[in-house]
C-alpha cells in the first residue's frame, strides 16, 4: 500500500499477529518476558519523549551533544546523497544530520522508517514543511524484518541513534548488523549510537528515575496486552524494577508481580499464572565498549572509520563503512 508520503510494508493486521505470537513464546517461557518493541503506542511514545527529558536520562543529552559537535563532519566525510534512519521515531536529532548534508549540498532524500505509521506520518509533514526542497519518503516497517525493502538510492547513510542497538541481545545483533551490511553497497555508510558501560550508579537511575515515569512506561506494554489482546492485566499490581547485570554489560527492565495472580488473555485461550514476586523481562539494554563494538562491526562487514564520544564518554557514535 502507498499513500501521499508513505510505504506501509507493515499493518496493524501484521503488528497484531507478531503481537500474539510474541505474547505467547514470552508468557509460557520460564522466566516469562515480553520484546521492549511493544511499548510503543501513543502513550509509550509520549512517555518516552518525557524520558528523554529526565535529568537522570543521560544518553539523549549526550547522543545530541555529539551530534551537534560532528554533524558537518559527518557530511564532509560521508557526501551522503541519500539519509536512511532506522526507528525514526519523531525525526528530532536526525535533523541536526539533516541541515549538516543539506549545507555540504550533498543531499537529495531523507527514508525514515519506523514501526508507527501515525508518528511517521506527523514526522513526514513536518519535514515537507521545514524541507519543501528536500525529497522525503516514510517507511512503515520493521526493520528487523524488512531490511531488504529500504530504497537502493545508491550514496546512502543509513543512521540507528538512540542506543537502540542494545535493546538486541548479542545473538540477535549479529544477524541485524550483517543482514543490514548485505543491503549496502561498499562504500555506503553506516552512523550507529551506542551507550556505552559506566558506573552503575549512572547507569540505573536512567532506567529507574525519581519521578517513577519509566515504571509508568514499563507497566505500559501490559496496557498494549489489555487494549490489543483484551487481556486483563492489573497494571497497579506489578513493580517497575531495574537492573545492572555486570557479566553481560546490559541493563535488565523488568515488571514484578506484587502478589500471587492469574492473568487472562482470552484473544489467545491462554490463562498466565504469576507467584508473588515473580519477575518478568521486559527490556534489555545492553552497553558497550568501544574495541567489542568495533569487532562487532568487522564481524558483519563493517569498517569503523571515526569514533566520537560526548565530554564524559557516557555515549558513542560510530561511523564505519561497508568494506
Amino acid at each position: 500500500m502507498h499513500d501521499a508520503d508513505l510505504d506501509v510494508y507493515l499493518h496493524d493486521s501484521d503488528r497484531i499477529a507478531a503481537l500474539r505470537a510474541d505474547a505467547r513464546a514470552g508468557l509460557t517461557s520460564t522466566p516469562k518476558w515480553l520484546p521492549p518493541k511493544y511499548f510503543y503506542d501513543a502513550r509509550g511514545s509520549e512517555l518516552f519523549e518525557q524520558i528523554t527529558r529526565l535529568p537522570e536520562y543521560y544518553p539523549t543529552r549526550a547522543e545530541r551533544s555529539i551530534l551537534d559537535t560532528r554533524a558537518a563532519s559527518i557530511a564532509t566525510i560521508t557526501g551522503a546523497k541519500t539519509l536512511v534512519e532506522l526507528g525514526s521515531g519523531s525525526s528530532e536529532k536526525t535533523r541536526l544530520l539533516l541541515d549538516a548534508l543539506r549545507e555540504h549540498g550533498t543531499l537529495g532524500a531523507f527514508i525514515p522508517l519506523d514501526v508507527s505509521a501515525v508518528a511517521l506520518r506527523e514526522a513526514v509533514t513536518a519535514l515537507h514543511h521545514d524541507y519543501p526542497d528536500l525529497h522525503v519518503r516514510g517507511v512503515v516497517a520493521d526493520f528487523v524484518e524488512h531490511l531488504d525493502l529500504l530504497p537502493h538510492a545508491g550514496g546512502r547513510l543509513v543512521a540507528f541513534l538512540g542506543g537502540t542497538i542494545g535493546n538486541f541481545t548479542p545473538q540477535d545483533r549479529a544477524p541485524f548488523l550483517s543482514d543490514l551490511r548485505a543491503q549496502l553497497d561498499t562504500g555506503e555508510w553506516f552512523l550507529l549510537g551506542a551507550d556505552l558501560v559506566k558506573d552503575p550508579a549512572v547507569l540505573v537511575p536512567a532506567y529507574d528515575d525519581a519521578q517513577g515515569v519509566t515504571a509508568e512506561f514499563n507497566r505500559n506494554v501490559l496496557r498494549v496486552l489489555n487494549a490489543s489482546l483484551d487481556a486483563d492485566f492489573d497494571p497497579s499490581s506489578f513493580t517497575h524494577v531495574a537492573l545492572w547485570d555486570p557479566d553481560r554489560e546490559w541493563i535488565e527492565m523488568r515488571l514484578r508481580s506484587t502478589r500471587a495472580q492469574t492473568v487472562r488473555l482470552p484473544a489467545l485461550d491462554l490463562a498466565v499464572r504469576f507467584a508473588e514476586g515473580e519477575e518478568m523481562r521486559t527490556e534489555v539494554s545492553a552497553k558497550f565498549r568501544p574495541e567489542g563494538l568495533r569487532q562487532e562491526l568487522a564481524e558483519a562487514g563493517f569498517s569503523l572509520r571515526h569514533w566520537w564520544t560526548d565530554d564524559a564518554a557516557r555515549f558513542g557514535v560510530a561511523l564505519a563503512t561497508a568494506a
